[in-house]
């Protein structure tokens, strides 16, 4: 598949779907599986955006492993390759992930699949600030609830990830606070907002009413 932007990769981080495991703040209103089945749905619709796109290479990093049958249908619908998370903590998967692509893109972005307001131009936008401006530069969406959907690099920053603490309001100011401790170049992309609970989700469900 020709993409706009071949030597860039976008990392999509994603779960298998097992009930019980995934996306487990959307219960009680939810049973298991349809909490399950909402993590299914946000995933394909992102991979179904990021392909719609050809802006660049996709993987799929996959965790607990990627012999999950959900990845392999997710590999064959939307031209993706499958990768292992690796590492103790998300910080550690999330450096593990970036540094590989790296060994064979210069530029990377790595994204959750549970952003259901991202746009195609929000990715090329990324892309052309580490491509075209800035040689230390690092991209980052902010989400409403503290955190962030997206990161990208051109060169690998571990400590962005290592020994961070993770699932909280203050994620993305602590990651903003490194970033300017490394005198790097931050590129604040357009806020965006997740899906973890029923309240998300609810959200979510209005704005795609007709």
């Amino acid at each position: 598949m020709q993409t706009k932007y071949p030597d860039t990769a976008i990392l999509v981080f994603c779960k298998a779907p097992v009930a019980g495991q995934v996306k487990t703040r959307l219960m009680p209103q939810l049973s298991a599986q349809q909490a399950a089945d909402v993590h299914m749905q946000l995933t394909k619709r992102i991979l179904s955006l990021l392909s719609r796109a050809h802006c660049c290479p996709i993987q799929l990093w996959c965790s607990p492993d990627t012999n999950h049958p959900f990845f392999e249908q997710c590999a064959a619908q939307y031209d993706v390759s499958l990768h292992l998370q690796q590492g103790a903590d998300l910080g550690e998967r999330m450096n593990h992930a970036i540094c590989a692509a790296l060994e064979k893109s210069s530029t990377v972005l790595l994204i959750g699949c549970d952003c259901p307001s991202f746009k195609e131009n929000d990715f090329e936008s990324a892309i052309d600030f580490l491509q075209l401006e800035a040689e230390n530069g690092v991209v980052i969406a902010p989400a409403d609830d503290g955190g962030y959907v997206m990161i990208g690099m051109n060169k690998s920053y571990p400590e962005l990830f290592i020994n961070m603490t993770w699932s909280h309001k203050d994620v993305y100011n602590n990651t903003v606070q490194r970033i300017v401790d490394l005198e790097l170049t931050l590129f604040e992309s357009r806020r965006q907002w997740d899906i973890d609970t029923f309240e998300d989700l609810q959200r979510f469900r209005d704005s795609n009413k007709p």
